[in-house]
């Protein structure tokens, strides 16, 4: 008998990028495997921060998708109405979560009413979604899994987007709740592991966040797909390709692109979409800058090609966002076996785990000296061919999606 799954989370496919991506991947791999999975989630809006099409139009009411694999198993996903924010801030942030909640509530109460789901799984963020997978498993009995993929009350204490202390004392009193009333907890690296660990005082499950190996893969002859993408093939791409939002820091990109500006061949490309990149182009604008470009997110038939035609992959955190986030962008990166230039701390997992495997050049974060001179360097240097093996063998190993979810399928579900 197949075994029926729940997810809960408002970032799912069709997301092109982040937490949905990793969400849909995860529920389409299960699916295959011949689970029933349903999923109670919001239409498709990361990283535009708007509703996307065929979904604008219905984005106020409910909606039931269905979708039969030849396993036998299948995804119903219902889709919620939920407040979007065009210029997300702290409060219109919770004012999000706050929507979702709600409109998720009153569909996982039609669903009591159905056949019993074995577990479920709430995604953060956000954080209080693990009380609905609470209130399921006390009225149904079912498993619950609470997945961490953002530490997201302490990502919202450090970056002062709640300045109040008795809110963010609320907070972690019913995250504090969820952990002890939870089965099992998971999270996506071995820094925020030991973090979660001490907080719910509780065995954490690793849950990683992986990259699809067989499709994103290095490619001989990269530089010959350049020209692909408008660039020519002596030109050196310093890309940064993801979310674009505040919490990244990503205006130490412009201020790079100025100090080498003399450099005719450098060419600085930021790839993707989200609330602060109007705010990038006008610093580029107002600084006269002609060696930043501003490119779409790539389809995913040409990703691939995308992630490999750089020279070097900028992975750009704000020193205290450093512990409490591993970048999603920095997998696929590994993948196609790429050159990463990363801001991170000493103190930090993610520069720890990039010591041990050397699978790229580490620089302090929030210092515009030292990622410039990082830049510099790593376009300089003669061992890159050892860091993108270095890449990729990590990736192959650690970041497989077969082996993470066998593992977390082990761990949980069987």
């Amino acid at each position: 008998m197949n075994k029926n799954v729940m997810l809960i989370g408002y970032n799912y496919s069709p997301e092109p990028t982040g937490i949905g991506k990793y969400s849909g991947e995860m529920i389409q791999w299960l699916a295959n495997r011949g689970y029933n999975c349903t999923v109670i989630t919001t239409y498709p809006y990361y990283p535009y921060w708007k509703v996307q099409e065929p979904y604008f139009k219905k984005r106020f009411w409910y909606q039931k998708e269905v979708v039969d694999f030849e396993s036998g198993g299948k995804i119903t996903v219902y889709r919620c109405p939920m407040y979007v924010p065009k210029e997300p801030s702290g409060k219109k942030r919770m004012l999000l979560d706050l929507s979702f909640m709600v409109s998720a509530f009153f569909q996982l109460i039609k669903l009591l009413f159905k056949k019993k789901i074995d577990t479920v799984i709430t995604v953060v963020p956000s954080f209080q979604f693990g009380l609905l997978g609470f209130f399921y498993k006390m009225i149904k009995k079912a498993k619950t899994v609470y997945h961490i993929q953002d530490l997201q009350i302490e990502a919202a204490q450090d970056l002062n987007m709640i300045p109040s202390q008795k809110i963010i004392k609320v907070l972690f009193k019913i995250e504090k709740f969820i952990f002890k009333k939870t089965d099992v907890v998971s999270t996506i690296s071995e820094k925020m592991v030991e973090k979660v660990r001490l907080k719910a005082d509780k065995n954490i499950l690793l849950f990683p966040n992986w990259s699809d190996t067989s499709f994103f893969h290095p490619i001989k002859d990269a530089q010959s797909l350049k020209s692909n993408f408008g660039f020519q093939p002596t030109d050196k791409i310093i890309l940064y390709s993801g979310a674009i939002g505040e919490k990244q820091g990503l205006e130490a990109i412009i201020h790079a692109a100025k100090t080498l500006k003399e450099n005719n061949e450098v060419k600085f490309t930021v790839c993707g979409t989200g609330p602060y990149k109007s705010k990038l182009q006008d610093m580029v604008s107002e600084m006269g800058l002609d060696n930043v470009f501003f490119m779409p997110l790539q389809p995913l038939e040409k990703f691939n090609q995308f992630l490999n035609m750089a020279d070097v992959h900028l992975v750009i955190q704000k020193a205290k966002a450093g512990d409490l986030v591993m970048p999603s962008k920095l997998t696929n990166i590994l993948s196609v076996g790429g050159l990463a230039l990363i801001t991170a701390n000493k103190d930090s997992g993610l520069y720890a785990l990039t010591k041990k495997y050397s699978i790229g050049l580490v620089v302090e974060a929030e210092n515009q000296d030292a990622l410039n001179k990082g830049i510099l360097n790593i376009l300089n240097m003669k061992n890159v061919d050892d860091i993108k093996n270095n890449s990729r063998i990590y990736a192959e190993k650690f970041l497989n999606i077969n082996n993470v979810m066998k593992n977390f399928e082990k761990e949980t579900l069987l």
